[in-house]
This record gives C-alpha cells, sequence and structure tokens, in this order.
C-alpha cells in the first residue's frame, strides 16, 4: 500500500449556508499550480488526478479538522461530504455533527484558513520548472481526506524522494542526501557537451552522468 501523503492550499476556507445549515468548504487541492518547495522539488496536481476516485464515487472519503481521527466532521458514505472537481481543483463541502459547532464558529471568525488532502499516489511523473528545478507531478492519486487546518504541517517528502529514486534509478539514500544539500537538479542536469544539442537527461543515463561529475559536483 502506498504511503499517505498529506498537501495544503492557501485557498480560504469558508462557510457555506444551505438548507439552513452551515456547511465547511473549499478546495482541498489546486490544479497546475506549484507547491513551495517541499524538500528539493515542487509538485503540481494534474487535473486528472482525481478521476478514478470520483469514478468510483469517492469510496471511504472523509473529512476531518486537522486530520485528527478524533475530529471527524463528515464521510461520504455518511452523505455529510460532497465533494467536486472543477477548472480549479478540488472543491469540498462538508456537514459537521451539532457537537462540532466550535469548528464552523473557528472558520467564521478567520482563525481556521486552510485547507488540506491526504492522499495516496497511484501514478506520478517527474520533470522541470521552467528554471530547471525538479518537479514532480501527481498524474493518480486517491483521495483518503480532506480537512480544514488552522497550522498545516509541513509536508513530509519521504514518499516523493523514494519516487524520484526509482524514476532515476538511484539509491533512496543517495537521493534522500542529495536533497539534504539541494542538488536533487543534478539528476536532471542537461548534456553539457559543447557540439551536441542540449536534452534533458534522465533516469540510468542521469545516475551516470552524475557519477561521473562527482569529482567536481559544481560542472
Amino acid at each position: 500500500m502506498a504511503d499517505i501523503e498529506r498537501r495544503f492550499t492557501k485557498v480560504p476556507v469558508e462557510l457555506r449556508a444551505r438548507a439552513e445549515r452551515q456547511r465547511i468548504g473549499g478546495y482541498a487541492a489546486v490544479f497546475n499550480r506549484q507547491s513551495h518547495n517541499l524538500g528539493g522539488f515542487v509538485e503540481i496536481v494534474n487535473p486528472a488526478a482525481f478521476n478514478a476516485s470520483r469514478g468510483d464515487g469517492w469510496p471511504d472519503v472523509i473529512a476531518r479538522y486537522n486530520h485528527d481521527d478524533n475530529m471527524l466532521l463528515g464521510s461520504t458514505g455518511g452523505g455529510t461530504l460532497s465533494l467536486a472537481i472543477d477548472g480549479t481543483g478540488l472543491d469540498y463541502e462538508v456537514e459537521p455533527p451539532k457537537a462540532r459547532g466550535d469548528i464552523l464558529e473557528l472558520v467564521q471568525r478567520g482563525d481556521v484558513r486552510k485547507s488540506s488532502f491526504a492522499f495516496q499516489t497511484i501514478e506520478d511523473d517527474w520533470g522541470v520548472t521552467d528554471q530547471g528545478f525538479p518537479m514532480r507531478t501527481l498524474v493518480k492519486v486517491r483521495l483518503v481526506d480532506v480537512a480544514p487546518v488552522n497550522t498545516p504541517a509541513y509536508p513530509d517528502s519521504t514518499a516523493g524522494l523514494r519516487s524520484l529514486a526509482r524514476h532515476v534509478g538511484a539509491d533512496v539514500e543517495e537521493v534522500r542526501s542529495m536533497a539534504e544539500r539541494d542538488e536533487l537538479r543534478k539528476f536532471f542536469q542537461r548534456s553539457d557537451r559543447p557540439s551536441a544539442p542540449k536534452k534533458k537527461v534522465y533516469g540510468a543515463a542521469a545516475r551516470m552522468a552524475l557519477l561521473a561529475r562527482r569529482e567536481d559536483p559544481y560542472t
């Protein structure tokens, strides 16, 4: 089973009135928007990333405040959580139980201002930004939960680094060490042969080129 990863968005969470009941809603994920640095790489969510989960009817997806198991707000199974995909991203709307009126108040006061989602990666892809920085694209994921959050935790990059290691054919610990030194872009450097057209080098070829450059890490 793939690791559960978490990401958050800065799009404000909000209160929504429907049938005289207040609900919490917002975008848990925004498509094609680069994340901040996740530990040597950035990440974007492909617009089709959630299609598999949507096609299955969003099975077993829940909403929890701060991803806390003890702070359940609603679920797709119980009909208290609805999810939708539009041109912006993954939108959610949850009807909390009366016992969670404090969370509604926190959202209304602006103390809870962000949203987050947890997922398992089924398929991803690697490339670089226009500036040559490593970039991971989430192509297909299984949605686990959505959450209004007041203090987003720094996302764990472990699963992403393992994915990159598989992509370039490198040892995971080597990739982790390079991430700590902010050197992951070396896996994606172009050929420096002056007479040859510059091409992006990936996978095993990139690893071999990297090994050849180790005596001079700045080449």
